[in-house]
């Protein structure tokens, strides 16, 4: 079942249950889907599902750090009601080990040696981590790694 599918039948399945907080957040993450989809006139495949869905968990998280600075807590909690509901949607997260391997992978496969190469090693990695690790900490290790 495409990825797409499985979040309409979890929409179900929460309109059923009565779940509002999580029936709320998946007609988010389906709206976003059918924004991209309208506006590209295109249909996503699961790749680019999982675009959306990280898309929205980052812009979450950044919400988060301004609800925090401006002490409230309440929308702090839902905003992260929210990103547990969307990672359910994510593969599994790669370990650290995993991660580091990948990366070292990269570097040698691509030649790298300097932060200048940066890219070669991201263009390299983000296919293979994309939905599976934060892509913001990933450059951070590249960067640490050729630094």
């Amino acid at each position: 079942m495409a990825l797409k599918e499985r979040i309409t039948e979890d929409m179900k399945t929460a309109m059923r249950a009565g779940e509002k907080e999580r029936l709320a957040t998946i007609r988010l993450a389906l709206a976003a889907i059918k924004q991209r989809e309208v506006d590209e006139r295109i249909t996503l495949d699961d790749t680019q599902v999982l675009a959306v869905l990280e898309k929205m968990i980052k812009q979450r998280r950044e919400a988060i750090a301004q609800f925090q600075s401006g002490g409230r807590s309440d929308l702090v909690a839902k905003e992260n009601a929210e990103i547990v509901v969307l990672q359910g949607y994510l593969p599994a997260q790669m370990s650290d080990a995993e991660l580091d391997a990948l990366i070292a992978e990269a570097i040698s496969t691509t030649g790298a040696t300097s932060v200048k190469d940066m890219g070669k090693v991201m263009g390299f990695v983000k296919p293979k981590a994309q939905g599976r690790a934060d892509m913001g900490s990933v450059s951070a290790r590249i960067k640490q790694k050729l630094g």
